[in-house]
């Protein structure tokens, strides 16, 4: 393999391309089973039959775990977003209706979603009322069982050179309430600084899938407090001012 070409660099991780391959390094820090249970999760997904790169391989370099995925040539689309301003709404819709799409797909080798904001509730840095609330409301939530991508973001989006989009990254992937994972993408698009556009795709969300805004507004809370965990500082508060807000308007 030639890995000199960097296609993205994330936390921990480096991604290379060598041909029609691509190469997810990760660091020498990162848990073994969470790098095994992340090509468990594309493996599980791909066999939905949804459009994402195949996994070819898992392996070792210089001591280093590597996810050895099919390499799809094309441009992620926060970058169309970026680069045609004046097609974003255009790319959104094609976002929602992936997303919507990606919900319709049962994947039942999957974590439950419930079982792991529980766990993550329980972690976050917020006071024991706050935590036995937010327990309570994801309790009584509907238990659902769809794909969900637990990062779903444009630039987890990479549209092919025949305009086909591939989802990329199933390190988060769970299945459970869809809204959740909205709430997610929501949140996203807020941390991004861009909240034209979060009202936006929350709106079409809303539309196309015929579902209540105050339905998905109710899972903000838990879902906030459950990406506190592990977001990065200078998100961790924002997320848990979130958290700890009880009703949205």
């Amino acid at each position: 393999m030639n890995l000199d070409r960097i296609i993205a660099v994330r936390n921990s991780k480096t991604v290379y391309r060598d041909g029609g391959k691509t190469y997810k390094v990760f660091d020498s820090e990162f848990k073994k089973s969470d790098i095994l249970n992340e090509a468990l999760n594309q493996s599980i997904v791909e066999e939905t039959g949804l459009d994402i790169p195949k996994l070819l391989e898992v392996t070792t370099l210089d001591g280093k775990w590597v996810i050895v995925s099919e390499y799809i040539s094309g441009k992620t689309l926060d970058r169309l977003m970026q680069e045609n301003p004046d097609k974003k709404d255009e790319y959104l819709e094609m976002f929602v209706d992936l997303q919507i799409k990606m919900q319709s797909m049962k994947a039942p080798g999957l974590r439950k979603l419930k079982d792991k904001m529980n766990q993550k509730i329980s972690q976050a840095d917020i006071d024991a009322t706050t935590r036995y609330d937010l327990h309570t409301r994801l309790e009584s939530m509907p238990k659902h069982n769809k794909l969900c991508h637990g990062d779903f973001n444009p630039s987890n989006i990479i549209v092919s050179d025949d305009g086909k989009p591939y989802i990329i990254d199933w390190s988060h992937a769970t299945q459970g309430n869809a809204s959740a994972d909205v709430a997610r993408t929501y949140l996203l698009f807020w941390l991004s600084g861009d909240i034209e556009t979060a009202e936006k795709y929350l709106d079409l969300f809303c539309k196309k899938s015929d579902t209540a805004k105050q339905y998905i507004q109710k899972w903000l809370p838990i879902v906030a407090a459950s990406q506190s965990v592990k977001g990065k500082p200078e998100e961790r508060q924002f997320l848990l001012s979130w958290a700890t807000v009880v009703d949205y308007e």
